[in-house]
This record gives C-alpha cells, structure tokens and sequence, in this order.
C-alpha cells in the first residue's frame, strides 16, 4: 500500500465523519471520535523539548498515548495485532501541544453580555470555586487557539481575594467532564496593592487605598487561619461537619498543589513572598511585572513565576523601553524557574498569540529553546500536569501539532493537530472568513487560487472542505 493511500485512510478514519462538507460556524465543529488504531508519524523533525531535536525521526502512539520516539529505521514497539496507521510529514516539524496558562477562556463569550461572562462568583473567599464547572465546551474562542497549536488551557477564575482553584482544560470535547485534564491545578489568591496608586483614574486617597489594602490582606489572613483551624478541630473530633470551603483549601495549605498570588509590582510580590514563605506554601507569582526587581528573594525560596506575556508597555517611565521583552532572560540568567503564561497582554481570546509573545523574548536575547520550553514544558511543570502534557515522550498524552516551521514565527502553518491521538478539526471563524473573501476576489477574478480549508498537506483531499 502506498503511503498515500495510507495516509488518506488514516486521515479519514480518524475524522469519522467529523467534518462536513459543508461549512460552518467555529462554534459547531464536532469533537474528534478517541483514537482507534496505532498511528505512525514518521519522516518529521520531532521537537521533545525535554531533549535534542530529533531529524527524520517517527512518533507511535497508541489509545491516545505516545509508546515510542525514536529515529526511522528503528523496530516499532507494536504489540497489538492491528495494523499502524502511517503517516509521511516529510519536511514537518513536531511540537507538543502549547499551553495556555493564567487565561479565561471558555468562562466568558462576550464581555458586554452579562450573561455569557462567569468569571467569578459572589464573596471575597471562594476557595470552593472550581474553573472547570464553568467552562463553556461550546465556546468560540477554543477553536481559533487549536489553529495555532494551543492544545491545553490553564483557565483561572477571577475576582475577590481567594476567587478559587485553577483547572486544566482540554480544548476538544463534549462535555466540561470530558475536557478537564486536571480539575485542581492550585489555589488563586489576588494580592492587593500595599502601595498606594497615584493615577489619573484613582478616585481614592493613599489613605483610603492603604485601609482597603489592609482590610483585603485581613481577609485573606483570616481564611488561611480559619481553614488551620477547621483542620485541627477535624482532626480532634472526626464528627465536626465537613466544610466544603476549608477542605477545598487543605491541597494548598498541605503542599499538594501550589498557590498562584497575582502580583506585579514590586511590593505586592516582596509581601506576598514573605507571607507565603511564612505559612509554608508552593508559591507562584502570576504577573510579575517586577520580578527581576527582587530575583534574590524568589530564588531563596524557589517561587516561580507566571509571566503574563511580553506585549506591553514598561511600567515606569524611567524603565529601559525593552524591560517587558527582557524580562524573562533576565528571571533565566538569576535563576528564578519560570513560564510563559497568556494573560492580559495578550487579551481575552487572543491566547492563539502566546507563540509570538515567547518569540517577543527571543528576539530580545532569550534562547529560542527555552522560549518554546517555556510555553510547552514549563507551563505544565507549574501546572502539574508534566507527566502528562508538554513534552513528546513515551508514556505521555499524544497531544502534539505539526507545522511547517518555527511555532513561534508568524508565518508558520499548524497543518494538523492532535489530542490524545485524536485528529482534530482545526476550522473556526477565521478560516471560514479567509475562505469566503477568497472565493470572493477569486469571482472577481483578481486571485486564480481555489479556496482551501485549514490544510495543505500533500494528498489530504478528505481533510479540505
């Protein structure tokens, strides 16, 4: 058989009939059935990121899983009876799915409909929040992410002083269920400013800042100590009532998972270390804006940092203009761990950018291999989902992407994607739109070109619509 033969049989058993030859809406592509038989992706330039790239070498994967990494030409590692799947990337490039960290995505559509928006929920300590409950599986924004590779959401709640837990997410499936990765990842504190703000927009005095800072700082205190405190009398009387609020707060207070304080300036992160430090706790600064400002004091006491993208202005007006684009190899040269994750600068719905926004670093003197680790790797180590996501290895998730060149140059092309060895629908919005102005110029016959879908790979007619 062929190995274009092969290929298009591969191609179309695992849509299964997932896509229709008929256009539609981003929002309506259909979830991937599960892997059903071995695959083989050979012929590629497999990037691990936990290793050296590997040039012409092949991926097995089996039920969803990696079972082999190795060059072409050595034996697969096939022990079922079912013939593999092959598939040619010559001249591609394979990179394990991008992770997107610190985001909303999949709690709000539209931030002018009220109703679409579930960020957050009432009260100031809600620790029992979890992110996962309330992401949409239906919403717009997942499928222009998985156009770019972004394969896993690390979605935050937002709002309050303790808005809740983080959860993993999956951007293919039909249910919120059948999207989490990880239901807890950590618990989100928001720590207020202990400095006054002095900006056109504020409304309040230094003094009436430092009151609610205070109050704000209380409030998050006394939650640490009446969780303690539920703990100890548990512990003395198994008949005191279960609090679903406290016990959500016992993986945190008991290092199981780590806790993400959003911080930026200077003196959030110097107090929020110190009180973190105090208690015992696994702590990542989310933000960090200042970071490289005390790199001694998150070192001392191995705090990591989330980074909330490159694209934005400096700080200060005295700040050195590429201080946001350095930032991170400033954090690597001091030694301080940390990742790329996709806040506010790149803005709600626009996680499919983190790629450039790692990029922005590099072109200001970050190594590109750390770039790339940093949106992959890095992000799944402080999510703690690395034994499962962010590397190409045996054993691991077979959620990967191949492109036709660097991720994090603009004018590479996700061709296919995959999660837990499904093959997934990379159409949305944008690609429907692409199609319909092309069409349109091609009738006015100003562009001779055919109108195609998200895919260009050689002899995948099934995959185009």
């Amino acid at each position: 058989m062929t190995t274009s033969t092969t290929r298009t049989l591969f191609l179309g058993a695992c849509l299964a009939g997932a896509l229709a030859l008929c256009a539609h809406a981003q929002d309506l592509t259909r979830t991937a059935p599960p892997q059903s038989v071995p695959v083989v992706i050979h012929n590629a330039t497999i990037h691990p990121v936990s290793g050296p790239t590997i040039e012409n070498a092949f991926v097995l994967f089996v039920d969803g899983e990696i079972r082999q990494v190795a060059r072409d030409g050595e034996a697969l590692d096939l022990r079922e009876r079912i013939m593999p799947i092959h598939v040619d990337a010559q001249g591609m490039h394979l990179y394990p799915g991008i992770i997107a960290a610190g985001v909303t995505t999949g709690l709000i559509e539209i931030n002018a409909v009220r109703a679409t928006v579930d960020t957050r929920e009432v009260g100031a300590i809600t620790p029992e929040v979890r992110a996962n409950v309330a992401v949409n599986p239906d919403t717009t924004h997942f499928p222009v992410g998985r156009a770019n590779g972004v394969l896993a959401y690390g979605v935050f709640p937002q709002g309050g002083s303790i808005p809740g837990r983080a959860s993993v997410m999956s951007p293919e499936g039909w249910t919120w269920e059948d999207m989490t990765i990880l239901e807890n990842a950590g618990l989100i504190i928001n720590w207020p400013n202990v400095r006054p703000v002095t900006a056109w927009w504020m409304d309040q005095s230094d003094e009436e800042q430092m009151r609610t800072a205070r109050r704000n700082l209380a409030v998050i205190e006394d939650a640490f100590a009446n969780a303690e405190a539920y703990f100890a009398a548990r512990a003395a009387d198994p008949t005191v009532p279960e609090s679903i609020r406290w016990e959500s707060m016992r993986p945190a207070i008991e290092r199981e998972t780590p806790v993400f304080i959003n911080a930026q300036e200077l003196e959030q992160i110097q107090s929020a270390v110190s009180w973190a430090a105090k208690r015992n706790l696994r702590t990542v600064i989310v933000g960090g804006r200042d970071a490289h400002l005390c790199a001694d004091l998150l070192k001392r006491h191995d705090v990591g940092v989330m980074l909330t993208g490159t694209h934005r202005l400096p700080r200060r007006a005295d700040a050195p203009f590429d201080e946001p684009y350095r930032l991170a190899e400033m954090l690597e040269d001091a030694g301080v761990r940390w990742c790329m994750g996709a806040g506010a600068s790149s803005g709600r719905g626009n996680e499919r950018n983190l790629p450039y926004e790692a990029a922005t670093a590099v072109a200001h003197g970050l190594d590109r291999d750390l770039a790339v680790r940093s949106i992959t790797l890095s992000v799944a180590e402080f999510l703690g989902v690395d034994d499962m996501l962010g590397s190409i290895e045996p054993g691991k998730r077979a959620t990967f992407f191949l492109s036709d060149g660097d991720p994090l140059d603009v004018r590479s092309r996700v061709h296919l994607a995959f999660v837990d060895g499904r093959l997934i629908d990379l159409s949305n919005k944008q690609t429907e739109l692409a199609d319909k102005y092309r069409e349109k110029y091609r009738q006015l016959g100003l562009i001779d070109e055919e109108p195609q879908r998200w895919i260009e790979f050689e002899d995948a007619a099934p995959l185009r619509r």
